[in-house]
């Protein structure tokens, strides 16, 4: 079966529970069955660290079912390391509110989005960054852009799916697919190229690596973190 294939299959398995059904940062039976495992349980920051870090910093909690930047801190990580999964997460961002989630973040650069590509996390509304469709929410920041009026308003809660199958990346937003890409093709070169990427030579050339979560100065929340490794 090829990359390709395997990941239109695993757009198929999925079937997200509705939000006002949910309890937040559970494993159903089911999910449990098909692989996934929570990386957030709701009631504390285990099992993430700082970036470069042996240690979570400050300015991070968990609070009230959710994973919270409440004040400066820096970039977080998952200690686990993934190479192909599926990620699915719950966002909700202040007026003007902008973060991130990386994927197959490595360690040892100055920033960790110099390695790791970023699902950006945003009011488009509300931040310069939603000018540009390149840097809206949803988009693989600064690299492929997104359809317009498909993120929530600031202080509504979004749903957010990153696939990673070989180098085939799609993120979904709100239950629409809106990026999708091939790591290494000559398409992502030329386009990284152009970009800001281009001073950084391990951006997205990691197999597996660390999922992240940005520090970009703003109260976001998150919660229902989980993932299913693919493979």
């Amino acid at each position: 079966m090829t990359a390709r294939s395997l990941l239109m299959g695993v757009v198929l398995l999925f079937l997200p529970i509705p939000l006002a059904a949910q309890e937040h940062n559970k494993l159903t039976g089911a999910e449990r069955e098909a692989g996934w495992q929570l990386l957030f349980d709701g009631n504390s920051l285990q099992g993430w660290r700082g970036y470069n870090s042996e240690f979570m910093p400050t300015g991070w909690s968990a609070e009230n079912d959710m994973l919270i930047r409440t004040g400066p801190g820096g970039d977080i990580i998952t200690e686990e390391q993934f190479g192909d999964f599926e990620l699915y997460f719950e966002w909700l961002v202040g007026p003007g509110g902008n973060s991130g989630v990386l994927f197959r973040a490595v360690e040892g650069q100055e920033e960790v989005y110099h390695g790791a590509p970023e699902m950006q996390v945003l009011d488009d509304a509300g931040h310069p960054d939603g000018r540009s469709l390149l840097t809206s929410a949803g988009s693989n920041y600064g690299l492929h852009g997104v359809p317009r009026d498909i993120v929530r308003p600031a202080g509504q809660w979004n749903t957010s799916r990153i696939v990673v199958v070989n180098k085939q990346v799609e993120h979904w937003l709100n239950g629409a697919k809106v990026v999708e890409y091939e790591l290494g093709s000559a398409d992502w070169a030329q386009r990284v190229a152009n970009s800001k990427f281009a001073q950084w030579p391990a951006y997205g050339r990691a197999s597996r690596g660390h999922i992240g979560i940005q520090d970009h100065g703003d109260r976001v929340s998150f919660r229902n973190f989980k993932i299913r490794e693919i493979g």
